[in-house]
């Protein structure tokens, strides 16, 4: 991924940038009335309740009784984008084999404006933490404590990642997160090394999980796929080797598929 994040600029609309702003909140607060908005933005009423009023037109935000909240319009939005993604077109498929597989939580992620976003993630018949995994789903993450962007970061340029590393630090999670520049990319080295990435308990305790990339045919890392679990069944030697294969192996296909959809471009047409 190139698209990174800019500073404010003269070409910063003001009026847009306060209208995600109000977005934002109401996501944040869950809902809210116009007074509360007004105090939580530090805003006039009467503005809040404009850029409110020009949400619900565009159906981008519904009103219940005096309670304003985020519309399905969203949703929708959220679906085409998805959708548009070939990482999760092709890789749908594989990441619910993977899960049926080992039983596991699997996951599908990409990389944008240096976070981690998950495209998609699907439970096994043994899966844990199904609010927290659901809630990753509702919101952008750091990468460096988890397997699936440990994978992403291992493939990137180096100047990307000190870029990402600049803007959003290595906060820590749990004990065991790499906060130190130079031990992550020691960390990236072995990613590259072995093939694939270990989230060792650096995001939750007693979770554990494994990486691994999926690049196109010119060597661009589009996201990683991963497995994650409880410790005592992914310290078990044959287990993790189990799992370790299955992710690889998956990562694979996805892989192959990719490059074989973005190869059927190279064919001529006919007029």
């Amino acid at each position: 991924m190139t698209d990174q994040p800019t500073t404010a600029s003269p070409r910063t609309l003001k009026t847009v940038a306060r209208a995600f702003d109000v977005v934002r909140a109401l996501e944040e607060l869950d809902g809210a009335g116009v007074t509360e908005l007004a105090e939580h933005l530090d805003l006039s009423k009467s503005v809040v309740y404009n850029y409110l009023t020009t949400l619900r037109d565009e159906k981008f935000v519904v009103k219940e009784g005096d309670t304003y909240s985020l519309s399905l319009q969203f949703l929708l939005v959220g679906e085409y984008v998805r959708n548009q993604n070939v990482l999760y077109r092709i890789g749908k498929g594989e990441v619910e084999e993977l899960a049926e597989k080992t039983g596991e939580y699997a996951h599908l992620s990409t990389e944008q404006h240096g976070l981690s976003v998950n495209l998609y993630k699907v439970s096994g018949e043994k899966a844990v933490g199904s609010d927290y995994q659901t809630s990753k789903l509702q919101r952008a993450d750091y990468l460096h404590f988890s397997a699936t962007g440990k994978a992403i970061l291992a493939h990137l340029p180096r100047e990307r990642v000190n870029w990402i590393v600049d803007t959003y630090g290595l906060p820590r999670k749990t004990e065991e997160t790499i906060t130190d520049r130079d031990a992550l990319f020691a960390e990236l080295e072995h990613v590259r090394e072995r093939g694939y990435a270990l989230n060792d308990e650096e995001e939750i305790k007693g979770l554990q999980a494994v990486g691994a990339p999926v690049r196109n045919r010119h060597g661009r890392v589009l996201g990683s796929v991963s497995v994650s679990g409880p410790v005592k069944r992914m310290n078990d030697p044959d287990y993790h080797r189990t799992v370790v294969e299955s992710v690889v192996n998956a990562a694979n296909v996805i892989e192959v598929n990719v490059n074989m959809e973005d190869s059927d471009l190279d064919f001529p047409t006919f007029a």
